[in-house]
């Protein structure tokens, strides 16, 4: 080879090696041309379970109409899947990595621990002392949103019957139902609540079995708190011409005649909120944001005046403000 090539060699490679290094992935330092590439990995129940996930993706689809971001997600069809997914989402070099729900908490634990430059946020679940420092943790009262059904339920119940329905038996779920058990005894001491478990966030068929067993067990009015299991609680409350509670989102649409009101968790609130931060620069993980009533977070969907009489609004609203100030405080164990 000539000395003349060798030359020329060199320079390639010297420009090659440079233009990596300008390539690298320092994702602090995209240029205003990169999107920023967000990804939700999602629990089980996927992205139109009406619910938690949907709520979530809905958060997503704002940050990308408002803020430019690229938006996806990938679906877990099964717990199993949770770890393949995260691996499938750093691989994609995402700029941030959302999984949603308590049970991801785990599998999400090691890819943050395992990919220490890789950003992420979870939604439902508070590490506390132990929240890595790439990860956002997205919490919700979620026993006050649970509440406030609750009141409603006890208000409206002719039966002096009413039910609560939940997914899998987790920290989350119980804090709804825990909040329920005490809303609806505060507004009606001589109500009952009926509880039972899917065990599962994606069985409409047995959501739906479970509430035709309450509804004909005498309660008029149950709380659907199981993802998209719940469906088949709203379902069978349709179909029954009984009453039923959403949850996560405004769920009126779904059984306008049936759907009293919805205990909306703004999921899609707060996942735009951590999406806000990442694009201002201003993201900081070991931390948990949480949501309550006095944040705006939580609270009964815009829906509810369609079913529920202005009196029960009345009187769940200086309930909520009581809340608000500290002189009552909902119970969540």
């Amino acid at each position: 080879m000539t000395l003349k090539k060798i030359v020329c060699l060199i320079t390639v490679l010297i420009m090659t090696a440079s233009s990596l290094v300008g390539c690298g992935g320092n994702k602090d330092n995209a240029t205003n041309n990169d999107a920023l590439k967000v990804t939700m990995v999602t629990s089980v129940g996927g992205v139109t379970d009406g619910s938690f996930n949907q709520s979530a993706w809905e958060g997503l689809e704002k940050a990308q109409k408002d803020l430019g971001i690229k938006a996806s997600y990938i679906e877990s069809k099964q717990e199993a899947d949770y770890v393949t997914n995260l691996e499938q989402a750093v691989d994609g070099d995402n700029d941030l990595i959302l999984a949603t729900g308590f049970p991801m908490q785990q599998a999400l634990l090691d890819a943050a621990k395992h990919y220490p430059d890789q950003k992420f946020a979870i939604v439902d679940v508070d590490y506390g002392d132990e929240t890595p420092d790439n990860v956002t943790c997205i919490s919700f009262n979620e026993e006050q949103s649970g509440y406030v059904a609750g009141l409603v339920a006890g208000k409206m119940t002719k039966t002096n019957k009413v039910g609560f329905v939940g997914g899998m038996d987790n920290v989350v779920i119980r804090k709804f139902q825990i909040g329920y058990e005490a809303g609806v005894k505060e507004a009606n001491p001589d109500a009952k609540v009926l509880s039972q478990y899917v065990n599962s966030f994606a069985d409409q068929a047995k959501g739906k079995s479970i509430a035709t067993q309450m509804y004909n067990n005498g309660a008029d009015i149950i709380f659907a708190c199981a993802g998209d299991s719940g469906l088949g609680v709203l379902e069978c409350a349709k179909e029954t011409g009984k009453y039923a509670i959403g949850v996560d989102r405004d769920q009126y649409d779904i059984a306008p005649d049936n759907i009293l009101t919805s205990a909306m968790k703004k999921v899609n609130e707060g996942v735009y909120s951590v999406v806000k931060t990442l694009k201002d620069g201003t993201f900081a993980g070991g931390k948990t944001l949480v949501f309550g009533l006095k944040e705006e977070g939580i609270g009964l969907a815009p829906s509810t005046d369609k079913n529920v009489p202005q009196d029960v609004i009345d009187y769940v609203n200086k309930k909520v403000e009581k809340i608000i100030s500290g002189d009552i405080v909902v119970p969540n164990k």
